[in-house]
């Protein structure tokens, strides 16, 4: 069996086998029920001409009118770029970075990737230089792509504005609906294994592996790689021989540094909900709004399922993220052997839930960008909207920092500990030698597989 055909689950470091899957069929861990792989139909061509499309209405997005402002006879026009270029002018530039990049960069990079990445394979012939590079970079880059998440806060604004002006949406919006969809769909055709069975490996990998040498599971291509074969680069890092990505039997230092991103988050969500995220001035009046302001405002206008949305998005979100990684944090410490899989599950909400923390930036964001008429109305960023980015940034990346294998290694040791004194007993029983713990290679299981 090659290395391509096992699979080392990320989450739980099982190492099992890949069983052929039938069209629409997906592979799960025995252990821990992370979903390895899923086999989708066609995925080239459906994926490539999804990326195509993206690509036009990406254009389209970002060239004409997003939407318009209409007050009093005044109108002020917006683009998808408006409210980053605003938000600089007003000082906020942190903000104004991190919504460039969530909203505009992110998802046009993405697009540009897919076709790097997917033309080559459509059209035959060798593979281009950092091939694999590129695929690695679109891989890094999904999670950080929300225009799903900067749709929500165009509604959260659009309502938040209907007693004071006209929205009227421009071909822009419309084109950015459709490109939301467009990009999931992309995302959910593509099968990254077509794209790496397609990167030539070294003969040493192609060979059935030795049971009782370690190996290294990469994160991003998913190789099972022995630790004898690995490359190394300039400094000694132990390196994919396909992907070139580092390899590590656990992400260095992830209960500290995970520790260290979940405290910062803590103090900053503090002045995040107290100081105010923007001021509104309309006719000469000035008033001040925080996250929970707004959540009562929309109340108030019987918007009560975009209060709901609001108020778990950006208030009970980010304290549940907080909670669950401290908690995940102290049983890994701890050495907990309490309910494994259960805890796998709660570190993948925290992966799934967190960039939906970012509708109330998109909100000051938009609202900067529509009402900018002088002290007949405007809308000012405030302090509370870079403490507030900066607490979602900052769990997210806890998120991604802590390492869900630990949760297993208690489990793991114990395994090995009852393995080994196991196999002392019946050599004691055999030789009459005193029982000693042996270490354990491992085996091989079958991954579960379902239509």
């Amino acid at each position: 069996m090659p290395s391509d055909a096992l699979t080392l689950c990320h989450e739980c470091d099982l190492l099992q086998r890949n069983p052929p899957l039938p069209p629409g069929g997906s592979a799960q861990c025995v252990r821990c029920g992370c979903r390895l792989h899923k086999h989708r139909p066609d995925s080239l061509n459906r994926t490539l001409a999804l990326a195509l499309a993206g690509i036009v209405l990406f254009a389209i997005a970002n060239s004409f009118p997003f939407l318009s402002f209409q007050m009093q006879g005044q109108t002020t026009q917006t683009t998808l770029f408006t409210g980053v270029q605003d938000l600089t002018e007003q000082g906020k530039g942190e903000v104004a970075a991190v919504v460039f990049f969530t909203s505009i960069l992110a998802p046009g990079l993405q697009l540009a990737l897919l076709l790097a990445v997917l033309l080559p394979l459509r059209l035959g012939g060798r593979l281009p230089p950092g091939y694999p590079t590129l695929f690695r970079w679109f891989k890094t880059l999904v999670p950080w792509g929300m225009m799903d998440v900067f749709m929500i806060g165009i509604l959260v604004s659009v309502v938040k504005l209907t007693d004071m002006a006209t929205i009227v949406p421009g071909p822009a919006l419309f084109a950015f609906v459709v490109l939301i969809f467009v990009l999931a769909a992309a995302q959910a055709a593509l099968d990254p294994d077509i794209v790496w069975a397609r990167v030539p490996l070294p003969p040493a990998l192609r060979r059935r592996p030795d049971p009782s040498q370690p190996v290294l599971g990469c994160d991003v291509c998913e190789l099972v790689v022995p630790v004898q074969q690995a490359s190394r680069d300039r400094r000694g890092h132990v390196r994919c021989p396909r992907c070139n990505d580092r390899l590590h039997r656990r992400k260095p230092r992830s209960l500290q540094r995970t520790w260290a991103l979940v405290i910062a988050a803590l103090v900053l969500y503090i002045p995040a909900n107290l100081y105010p995220v923007m001021s509104v001035t309309s006719l000469g009046r000035t008033q001040s709004d925080t996250i929970f302001s707004g959540v009562v405002f929309l109340l108030n206008h019987d918007m009560w399922p975009l209060a709901a949305i609001v108020f778990v998005a950006s208030i009970f979100v980010p304290l549940l993220k907080l909670l669950i990684l401290m908690f995940l944090l102290v049983s890994v410490q701890t050495g907990s052997r309490w309910r494994p899989r259960d805890r796998t599950r709660l570190y993948r909400i925290t992966e799934a839930i967190g960039r939906w923390s970012m509708v109330d930036i998109y909100v000051v964001t938009i609202l900067v960008a529509l009402v900018r008429l002088g002290n007949l109305a405007s809308i000012q960023a405030e302090a509370g909207a870079v403490f507030f980015c900066a607490v979602v940034i900052l769990t997210m990346l806890a998120a991604m920092t802590f390492d869900p294998r630990l949760i297993w290694d208690a489990l793991e040791r114990d395994r090995e500990r009852d393995r080994g004194r196991d196999r002392g007993r019946e050599t004691a029983r055999d030789t009459g030698v005193r029982p000693g713990v042996v270490a354990d290679a491992g085996r091989i299981e079958p991954t579960g597989a379902s239509a």
